[in-house]
């Protein structure tokens, strides 16, 4: 009787082992394409990622880049103040895009263009994502309002 207790602890043990490799292997295999790494134009410039490679871009709207082109196509450029990225979007950008105001685009990186399938804008006047502000204040470029 007490061996057959020990061989079904032992069984229930190993069972519930394998269920949580197995449950964590579902997530990791679930999440590949959700995981989006962020990156700043000089990281990109750096080290360019493989043309397969989605992630998010993010830094400031170059003044005087914006150009619109035939359709909903519309290029531009994305800096953090050192590296400067040219950026394709095809699509309606959000009401609150604008030249030197901070955004975060995913995509992918192209033959040296940054092809964008999503465009973020800061949503107020004072708002820009926590990994731009991050990327700014290491370039020594961010000029946010203290508050």
């Amino acid at each position: 009787m007490k061996n057959l207790k020990k061989q079904r602890r032992i069984q229930v043990i190993a069972l519930a082992t394998v269920a949580l490799v197995l449950s964590t292997a579902l997530i990791g295999y679930a999440m590949r394409d959700g995981i989006n790494f962020f990156r700043a134009p000089t990281q990109i410039l750096a080290e360019p990622p493989a043309p397969t490679e989605v992630f998010r871009i993010g830094g400031l709207v170059e003044e005087g880049s914006i150009v619109r082109g035939q359709g909903e196509t519309i290029r531009f450029s994305v800096t953090d103040g050192n590296g400067v990225v040219p950026v394709t979007y095809t699509g309606v950008l959000p009401d609150l895009f604008e030249e030197n105001q901070g955004m975060v685009g995913t995509g992918s990186y192209i033959n040296g263009v940054f092809e964008a399938s999503e465009i973020l804008a800061k949503h107020d006047e004072t708002y820009m994502p926590a990994e731009v502000v991050d990327m700014l204040k290491e370039q020594g470029v961010y000029k946010g309002t203290e508050g």
